[in-house]
């Protein structure tokens, strides 16, 4: 302000408007309105900071309304006349957004499933269930470590994995998964998907009764979907495949479905399509436990909560669900192997010895040697 001029002051509030929703960081907002009281007013009067969340993440045009559960929650308990309630709510809204908007860039990235849910099928549950794609080993005290579909004779029946997340409201931006490749078997096919699809949302009924039942139809009636992505081709390759979104995704609800379109590999054995995912892995930025949610049951609205205006400290990965569950599988794999419990292990219908890779390899070396 040159002269103590407020150039807002000479210029009317509809350009005024257009140049700062053009802003694109919710910084330059937050600077712009601790220049002067009356900038800040402007902003917090027009809402500038939940607009650009807005712009940011479209999901956040679902939100009802913001609430402070924390401690500097101040004016929306207070009687008072209906413009300073009004005043109120509308720096609340500033503060909510202005925080919101700095964990959505600056909260540290993580891994950020939680558990495995359900899977659409699975051909031998729970040798071959969903609990597998958390590890991120394809063998686990020498056992194949993948999920399975049931076998399909039309190639263009989907699958559908679901995870939830470690926080109702995460912002994620890639994720990965990689096909199994059966080793055990003949040639040793990889049962990819042709291509992939991903949705985000919440939970309609309670979590028990969805792990009970079949999951077929579930995308439909047991959750209520925020985001669905576009479809991405997948390659029938044994390595983790990275699926990067155009955009990073707000994730309202803590629930992430992968959809898995088209099979491409045929069984052998029984000439029937199958899906087979050795791991999956889902990166972003879990905004807990700074925000949390509360969904309207029959509505597509929820609340926003500010539940804390501190900057979370990084999660000790030791204490991750996942890892912990992968510690006691392992530990079960090994006590069996020590108890002699297992001899061989069957799959597909083919029975793999169980055998070091070294040593296969050296008894190919020794092949070689006798033929020359």
């Amino acid at each position: 302000m040159k002269n103590g001029l407020d150039f807002l002051n000479l210029l009317n509030c509809d350009v005024s408007l257009k140049i700062l929703t053009n802003l694109e960081d919710p910084s330059d907002l937050v600077r712009f309105s601790a220049v002067s009281r009356s900038w800040r007013q402007f902003v917090i009067e027009n809402g500038l900071l939940k607009h650009l969340c807005r712009r940011m993440f479209p999901q956040l045009s679902r939100v009802d309304h913001v609430n402070e559960l924390c401690g500097t929650a101040k004016g929306h308990a207070e009687a008072g006349s209906s413009n300073f309630m009004e005043w109120e709510a509308l720096k609340r809204e500033h503060r909510v957004y202005a925080f919101f908007a700095r964990g959505c860039l600056s909260f540290a990235p993580r891994e950020c499933i939680y558990e495995a849910i359900i899977a659409s099928s699975t051909d031998n549950d729970p040798e071959e269930g969903i609990h597998n794609t958390l590890e991120p080993r394809d063998r686990v005290a020498r056992r194949a470590s993948y999920w399975s579909s049931k076998g399909q004779s039309n190639p263009a029946v989907p699958e559908t994995l679901t995870y939830r997340l470690c926080a109702d409201l995460c912002v994620i931006t890639e994720i990965n998964v990689r096909p199994f490749q059966a080793y055990f078997q003949i040639g040793k096919p990889i049962y990819s998907a042709n291509s992939v699809r991903f949705r985000m949302g919440h939970v309609k009924s309670c979590m028990d009764n969805i792990v009970k039942e079949s999951c077929q139809d579930c995308g439909n009636e047991k959750f209520a979907w925020t985001y669905t992505s576009q479809e991405f081709p997948m390659a029938q390759e044994n390595c983790l495949q990275n699926f990067r979104l155009p955009e990073p995704v707000l994730c309202i609800g803590g629930i992430l479905q992968i959809e898995l379109l088209g099979r491409v590999q045929r069984q052998e054995m029984d000439s029937l399509y199958y899906i087979c995912v050795s791991h999956v892995q889902v990166v972003g930025r879990p905004l807990s436990p700074a925000f949390g949610i509360q969904t309207f049951e029959h509505t597509e609205k929820f609340v926003l909560e500010a539940l804390s205006y501190k900057q979370p400290t990084s999660p000790a990965q030791s204490s991750s669900a996942p890892t912990l569950q992968m510690r006691v599988r392992d530990l079960e794999q090994i006590l069996n192997l020590l108890r002699g419990n297992v001899v061989n292990v069957v799959e597909y219908g083919y029975e793999w010895e169980i055998e070091d890779e070294e040593s296969d390899e050296e008894d190919e070396d020794e092949d070689e040697e006798d033929r020359e």
